[in-house]
C-alpha cells in the first residue's frame, strides 16, 4: 500500500490558497481515478483506490503545522514504511508553475514537513514540491501563502496541479528516479 498525502489547511476558506496545492493535486488524483467517497480517519480525509497495489490519498485534517500527527497515525495503522509515502506541497522556492520531486531531504523551512520528518523518523519519503514562489516585497510570507493564486498564475496553477498528479502516477508505475528524469526539468 502507498499513502500519498496532500497537504494544507483544512477549511472552504483555504481551499484555494497557495499553501493548499498538495489538497489540489491529491483531488486531481481521485477525479483522475474516479474515487468520490472520502471518510474521515486519524485526523484526516482519505479515500482508498485499488490499483496495482492499494493507494490511501490523505488530506490531513490538522491544519498544515501539524501533519506529521495524522499521517504518522494513519502509517502506524496500516503498517507501512515511510518509503510508502508520497507527499506532494507547495514551495516557496520554486516558480509558480515549476515542479520537482525528491526522494528524501530536509524540510527547507516547510512546517509541513518539518512535522511530518518529526512523526515519520525519518526523511525516506518521496516529495512532489509544486512551485507557488515567493512573496512580493513588503508581503509577510503566512499572508502570501495563505493567499490566492493571481488570475495569470491561476491556469498555470491549474496545469502544475495536472503534471503532479501525472508525476505521482509515474512514480507509482515506474518508480521514483524516472520521475524525477522527467517531471523535475
Amino acid at each position: 500500500m502507498k499513502l500519498i498525502v496532500g497537504l494544507g489547511n483544512p477549511g472552504q476558506e483555504y481551499s484555494l490558497t497557495r499553501h493548499n496545492v498538495g489538497f489540489m493535486a491529491v483531488e486531481e488524483l481521485a477525479k483522475r481515478w474516479g474515487i468520490t467517497s472520502w471518510r474521515s480517519k486519524s485526523d484526516a480525509h482519505i479515500a482508498e483506490y485499488r490499483g496495482a497495489e492499494p493507494i490511501l490519498l490523505v488530506k490531513p485534517q490538522t491544519y498544515m503545522n501539524l501533519s506529521g500527527t495524522a499521517v504518522g497515525a494513519l502509517l502506524r495503522w496500516h503498517k507501512l514504511s515511510v518509503e510508502d509515502v508520497i507527499v506532494i506541497y507547495d514551495d516557496l522556492d520554486l516558480a509558480v508553475g515549476k515542479l520537482r520531486i525528491r526522494g528524501q531531504g530536509g524540510a527547507g523551512g516547510h512546517r509541513g514537513i518539518e512535522s511530518l520528518l518529526v512523526h515519520l523518523g525519518k526523511d525516506a519519503f518521496a516529495r512532489v514540491r509544486i512551485g507557488i514562489g515567493r512573496p512580493p516585497q513588503g508581503w509577510e510570507t503566512a499572508n502570501y501563502v495563505l493567499g490566492r493564486f493571481s488570475n495569470e498564475e491561476q491556469p498555470l496553477v491549474a496545469e502544475t496541479i495536472v503534471k503532479s498528479a501525472e508525476a505521482v502516477e509515474c512514480i507509482l508505475k515506474d518508480g521514483l528516479s524516472k520521475a524525477m528524469n522527467q517531471y523535475s526539468k
